[in-house]
């Protein structure tokens, strides 16, 4: 038995860490112990920024990506490219594309990908305000900007589905990005190569 589970409070901290994707058991325990030899200060400012993220931080009434305004500074940037929309997954793959500096496009956030597995289906994804978003003419392209797994696939293909018959183009990321990558990891010239040969779906 771990010495921390005689102290229930410390022992509850590792299993919250522990629920944080990507944190393995070890990990949580590390994390448990540096917050506990924090300097007071320090640690109710992490404390602070936590709370207060939580409170300022929605999803824009746009593109649904995380900010602290009504609308995100892409969607207000008016010189982004609004004829090219990207749909992403989450909010993080927004950073993966945005950190290549070459492309001007704009975003749509689903927030998820979908999985009868898991029990998510349409309506629980941002795809109402996708659709919304295409009754604007300025819409030309939406480049589908989902990973390479298999939920990722079938959302893409799902999607097509949808907006072809709108009478927009719609395109996948071509060559760069191996099968069942996910963006996050994917670095700034491969993920500006997938965008440049992107094909369509």
């Amino acid at each position: 038995m771990a010495a921390y589970k005689s102290i229930p409070s410390l022992a509850v901290l590792v299993e919250q860490f522990e629920r944080l994707p990507g944190i393995g058991h070890k990990s949580a325990e590390r994390l448990a112990y540096h917050v506990l030899t924090m300097p007071k200060p320090d640690a109710d400012k992490l404390v602070s920024s936590i709370n207060t993220a939580r409170e300022k931080i929605r999803y824009c009434s746009v593109c649904c990506n995380l900010t602290d305004r009504e609308i995100c500074s892409i969607c207000a940037d008016e010189e982004r490219d609004r004829s090219i929309i990207c749909v992403v997954e989450e909010p993080k793959d927004i950073f993966a594309f945005e950190k290549t500096g070459e492309f001007n496009m704009t975003y749509h956030v689903l927030h998820g990908c979908l999985s009868p597995m898991q029990n998510i289906g349409p309506d629980d994804l941002r795809i109402k305000e996708l659709l919304a978003r295409l009754k604007d003419d300025s819409v030309k392209e939406v480049l589908m900007g989902l990973s390479s797994t298999v939920t990722g696939e079938a959302t893409s293909m799902y999607l097509s589905k949808l907006i072809k018959p709108l009478g927009i183009r719609v395109t996948r990321l071509g060559f760069g990005i191996p099968v069942g990558a996910d963006l996050e990891y994917a670095d700034e010239v491969t993920i500006k190569r997938s965008i440049t040969t992107r094909t369509e779906l």
